[in-house]
């Protein structure tokens, strides 16, 4: 396999990846995964299942008990960090699953994280984002739709005060309308300042958003290209994703 360069060019990024190995036991699972993320960029990670994006994910939010590498936020390293200590760095991971407690209802759930640092959206600001839960606060986490509970498990982040925020497949199971809200939040949140990087099946949604697309195969990232790069490569590009 050719070496590609997964590192941005230009001023230092807020997130740095280089060499990150993680196991699953003894499952070996990422690779050596090398990446950068500008700070105000939405970066994704593409790939097939099982390519090792959303473990990445949670090799850099710490949830991987047994990983190496470095993993420098904000020129920090984070590598030997606990998931709460990384937190209060400044990142905060929404799951695939949401993570939605069933015992709470919206308002509970929304005000259930820590405030870990200045700057976080207040509850108001979270409800104007997400005028759905507004009308449900008082409703049970797991009662909602699936939309909402999205909404929910993003809103619920961003009182944190957490300025890079990893999304693990946001739009996975959603209906277009509510697939083409979320990619206004991202790129409403974006436009406040926050960094993201986002794990998404569904690479037309990503490309709409995104910045910047790294490939993933085999715990490996194997190519990067900018939003501005797609249409030329489209073809290498359907035969990563199988598309």
């Amino acid at each position: 396999m050719h070496r590609v360069s997964t590192e941005a060019s230009g001023s230092k990024p807020l997130l740095a990846v280089r060499g990150l190995e993680a196991w699953y036991g003894e499952s070996h699972v990422l690779h050596g995964v090398t990446f950068d993320v500008p700070a105000g960029e939405v970066v994704t990670l593409l790939g097939r299942n099982g390519a090792g994006k959303s473990t990445t994910l949670k090799a850099i939010i710490g949830i991987m008990r047994r990983r190496k590498g470095s993993i420098r936020h904000a020129g920090q390293e984070t590598i030997g960090l606990s998931a709460r200590a990384i937190a209060k760095c400044g990142i905060a991971f929404c799951p695939e699953d949401r993570g939605i407690y069933s015992s709470l209802n919206v308002e509970e759930n929304l005000r259930l994280p820590p405030v870990v640092r200045d700057g976080g959206l207040s509850v108001e600001e979270i409800l104007d984002m997400f005028p759905n839960l507004r009308e449900r606060l008082k409703s049970q986490g797991t009662k909602l739709s699936g939309g909402e509970q999205q909404m929910l498990a993003i809103g619920r982040i961003l009182r944190t005060g957490a300025k890079l925020l990893l999304l693990d497949e946001p739009t996975e199971g959603l209906a277009p309308v509510i697939v083409q809200q979320i990619g206004r939040t991202i790129t409403q949140l974006k436009e406040r300042g926050y960094t993201i990087v986002l794990v998404e099946q569904n690479f037309h949604f990503a490309s709409t958003v995104a910045d910047r697309h790294y490939v993933m195969e085999h715990g490996q990232i194997v190519d990067m290209m900018t939003n501005a790069d797609l249409g030329a490569s489209a073809e290498k590009l359907s035969r990563y994703l199988g598309v």
